[in-house]
């Protein structure tokens, strides 16, 4: 006899989610399925096929569609039967995974798929696209893209920042909270698997664009500087390029300026100019514009072959400005101001991006090629002016910053899915991702003012170049480069109708150099005042160079370029089995062996280096279980347990200093860094009570051994960031979401609500986290004289980055016969700490607050064609961006800035 059906509901995606390449985050659509008669209870099996770059299929994806489909049992006399097949990949999934298919990505409106995936339950975005899980760091977040990992274009990271991706080359995005054997080790909130557009099904054509606003930067004062003619494509035109006396300079073998064997006034002399050292002014900053195309073909090859090509191309220039307050505290109980400065920052963010992909399907066999490029490059001036307490209570030091980063990806991934068998499923995967970060000309000057009535240039801003004492001038050049080699290959094997087994291999080899040479301009204490006067570029023209005896110092000297590497095999098998019809057992285990190294690589001649190379050589064996139980074709109830590993980043094990232009600070590795192991349980309830609707309750528990956890220092006056293992961690909490629509047809007879219905999409998250840390326990923080952890952190202190709330609520009218949606987005986040304090002060905390964002769609014709014009309005509550110290009645802010609402309204036409 046959199955119950709701058992082939549940095997659906099996064989999909058993291997990440294969159709993991894609969307579904049925198929015939065929099954053999078993002896015992029977099992229907039905392929998801791999349709994911179809954005009607991707929102089909998500929805618990039914079907009527044919199942087939060969073998004597066929038999037809007739039955449904729900299509909720939520539901179906062996795992606890939430999918925000093409239409939950437009219904928010979101530019970049982080943005859309802050509205998934128990996800929170933090600082420059980082998305967290669960209250977890980005260390513990997965980011694949088809399946296959991503390199970093941040210094600071390994993770890819979310932010790069704009949500035109997104179909789909799958976020999968509980582990399976298939997925790297290094998992512990959760993996987010995006997924490009692929073969359409239909030949299409679309043109966009959109215009927006800030009310607190368009039309308003902002800083730039010159650059280049061609900074508005976020390509340089070579004024950037290094010049040649310091391109010589750093490459290996020179002589180091420290020897006295180096002319650096010549060096010097080549480096500031009008075109990129001089903050301007503008008034009247231009508004915010994108474009974007894409298109897409499918034709005959064979008699039973297609083949598609798409490809799509995005453009966005967009503005925005901080007026923002930053201090930092000289005393414990932050009662005395160390720093007190008001900047002004303004960003011009260039993004270009383009995706081309090829696909061929011969009946159930697959190859596809898809590549991906991304280009984001911030164009920024700073100006700012405040005090410093160790220098002058009653001196004003103003700071003028400009600075250029370039961050570009390009990703090129094949796949193949083979079908040998009825039995069998055969998936490779091979890619390979380049990431770099160019930021050259970093230049910063401070100019002093002492304000003393009998001082003749009190009233004067001047910079003697003598290393802050009265104005300072540097320069930083930074260049990071990755190369990612992966592959993996993944056989699928139907052993008995109840049990599926699936036996994979995955590879993967990143390599990293990172450069920072920073100079700092030094002048004789002869130096003249009424020079000091001059702005950067003439106070550091050839002229004044050469007459003065101005020269450089290498404060990067010991230490310039770092290798990294990161090499990773793993092998797994993972078993999907029917206990009884009700209950099923997904359970497997990885065993994965990796090699992290990061090197400092001698580059000045005879240059000898003690303590080069920091080496982390582990391997683990890493179990995974989930047990699903029907209570019935409506509700399910889950238990899994599983261990899970994170590896510090590249940069966390590099003892260098990098400044973060996002958060306005410094940050050093530690080279003592280990890796941190987790052990995660989860159990949770799903009631999908209709269509398209739901109610979930989760609860969830993680034990972390030496989890890696940010803190700060003093260091000559600035706050450094570096990290640290803690001892042990705990992270518990529990989440709820539903979904739930209300039909409106019968408030109106004919008229407005005739054809619509309201949504509610709601999601609530606790999260609640303590570090342990007791007397006697050790810490190993490089140069510093403790290795008491005591000394680091506060035994109960929360993790890193954990909010205990996230609320996430959308309000919706949408029309159910054509292209009509109006959604009120509402998000809240509780305190998170960034950082901690330094030396014993208070914790770093953020406070993101509610945001109220509006979207609204609208789908139109025009000359014949189907259009859709969209309006959004972001932030409107106003919330401001705060980040700061409290100790009692004291307040220190690290960055306190006004966002700012922002209004923007898109066309896009489908010819």
């Amino acid at each position: 006899m046959l199955k119950p059906l709701g058992a082939i509901s549940l095997l659906l995606l099996t064989s999909a989610l058993v291997a990440p390449s294969t159709a993991l985050a894609q969307n579904a659509e049925p198929e015939q399925a065929e099954a053999t008669e078993p002896q015992g209870p029977d099992q229907a099996v039905s392929e998801a096929e791999n349709a994911d770059g179809l954005s009607d299929q991707a929102d089909e994806a998500a929805a618990p569609e039914e079907e009527q489909v044919d199942v087939s049992i060969p073998g004597g006399d066929e038999i037809v039967v007739r039955g449904y097949i729900d299509r909720n990949i939520s539901k179906n999934a062996p795992q606890v995974v939430s999918v925000l298919s093409s239409a939950d990505i437009e219904r928010t409106g979101e530019g970049d798929i982080a943005g859309a995936l802050a509205r998934v339950t128990g996800l929170s975005v933090v600082g420059g696209g980082f998305v967290y899980v669960r209250g977890l760091g980005d260390r513990y977040s997965l980011a694949l893209l088809n399946g296959s990992p991503l390199p970093s274009p941040e210094p600071l990271k390994r993770v890819v920042p979310l932010e790069l991706f704009p949500t035109s080359v997104i179909a789909s995005s799958l976020v999968q909270k509980t582990y399976s054997a298939n997925f790297p080790g290094e998992f512990g909130g959760g993996v987010i698997n995006l997924t490009t557009k692929a073969i359409p099904r239909e030949n299409f054509l679309t043109i966009g664009g959109d215009i927006g606003i800030n009310g607190e930067t368009t039309n308003q004062l902002g800083y730039t500087y010159y650059g280049s003619s061609q900074d508005w494509s976020g390509f340089d035109n070579g004024n950037r390029d290094l010049q040649p006396l310091l391109r010589a300079y750093t490459r290996r073998g020179a002589t180091p300026i420290s020897s006295g064997l180096v002319d650096t006034q010549a060096i010097a002399s080549q480096l500031v100019t009008g075109r990129n050292a001089i903050v301007q002014r503008n008034r009247n900053l231009p508004p915010n514009g994108s474009l974007s195309i894409s298109g897409g073909t499918t034709f005959d090859i064979g008699d039973d072959a297609t083949m598609g090509i798409i490809a799509t191309a995005g453009f966005s220039n967009k503005w925005r400005t901080r007026d923002t307050i930053q201090q930092t505290a000289s005393t414990l109980d932050l009662s005395q101001l160390e720093n007190d400065f008001r900047r002004v920052i303004t960003d011009n963010r260039i993004v270009v991006n383009s995706l081309v992909g090829f696909g061929i399907e011969a009946g159930e066999q697959k190859i596809r090629w898809t590549n991906v490029f991304i280009r984001d490059t911030l164009k920024q001036a700073r100006l700012g002016e405040g005090t410093r307490q160790s220098l002058s209570p009653s001196a004003t030091l103003q700071q003028q910053d400009t600075a250029w980063y370039e961050r570009q990806l390009v990703n090129s991934q094949f796949v193949g899915e083979f079908k040998l068998s009825p039995d069998i499923n055969l998936s490779t995967r091979v890619g390979y991702a380049n990431s770099k970060r160019e930021a050259p000309d970093e230049f910063s000057f401070e100019y002093f003012r002492s304000n003393i009535a009998s001082d003749p240039y009190g009233n004067f801003f001047i910079n003697r170049l003598n290393n802050g004492q009265q104005g300072s001038a540097s320069v930083t050049y930074s260049y990071l480069n990755e190369n990612l080699w992966s592959g993996g290959i993944d056989l699928s094997v139907k052993v008995t109708p109840d049990i599926t087994t699936t036996f994979g291999y995955a590879y993967s080899e990143a390599t990293r150099r990172v450069e920072r040479r920073n100079f700092l301009f030094t002048a004789p204490s002869t130096f003249p005042t009424a020079v000091a006067l001059f702005r950067p570029d003439f106070l550091l023209q050839p002229d004044v160079i050469d007459f003065y005896d101005i020269s450089l110092i290498d404060t990067d000297e010991s230490n310039p370029v770092f290798d990294a590497r990161l090499l990773t095999n793993a092998t797994y098998m993972q078993a999907q089995a029917f206990i009884t019809p009700e209950i099923s057992l997904n359970i497997g285990f990885r065993y994965e062996a990796a090699k992290q190294s990061v090197e400092i690589v001698p580059v000045f001649a005879n240059q000898v280096i003690s303590n080069a190379t920091t080496e982390l050589n582990n391997d683990y064996f890493l179990p995974a279980a989930t047990l699903t139980w029907d209570i019935n074709d409506r509700m399910k109830f889950r238990v899994s347990g599983s261990k899970t590993i994170a590896r510090p980043q590249f940069r966390e094990l590099i003892f260098q200093n990098f400044y973060d232009p996002e958060s306005n600070r410094l940050f050093r590795g530690n080279p003592l860094l280990t890796d941190s192991e987790l052990i995660n349980a989860e159990a949770r309830y799903e009631w999908y009570f209709d269509r398209d609707q739901r109610l979930t309750v989760a609860g969830f528990f993680k034990r972390i051994d030496k989890p890696i956890e940010a803190f700060s220092s003093f260091d000559q006056n600035s706050v450094v960031t570096s990290f640290a293992n803690a001892p042990k961690a705990d992270l518990y909490g529990g989440e709820i979401e539903t979904q739930k629509y209300f039909d409106l047809s019968g408030l109106s007879d004919g008229g407005f609500f005739s054809t619509r219905r309201a949504v509610v999409i709601a999601n609530y998250t606790y999260t609640k986290s303590k570090i342990s840390v007791k007397a006697g326990d050790p810490v190993a923080v490089f140069g510093a004289a403790s290795t008491s952890a005591l000394d680091f952190f506060t035994d109960g202190s929360p993790l890193t980055g954990q909010s205990d709330h996230l609320v996430n609520l959308q309000l919706g009218l949408e029309d159910t016969e054509r292209l009509s949606q109006q959604t009120l987005l509402l998000t809240y986040a509780s305190e998170r700490v960034t950082s901690r304090g330094a030396s014993g002060q208070p914790d770093i905390k953020e406070k993101p607050g509610f945001q109220l964002d509006f979207v609204a769609r609208e789908g139109f014709t025009v000359w014949g064609k189907e259009a859709e014009l969209k309006f959004e309005v972001r932030n409107l509550t106003n919330t401001k961006y705060q980040e700061f110290q409290e100790s009692g009645d004291n307040i220190v802010f690290y960055n306190r800035y006004k966002q700012g609402i922002s209004a923007s309204v898109g066309v896009e036409i489908n010819f």
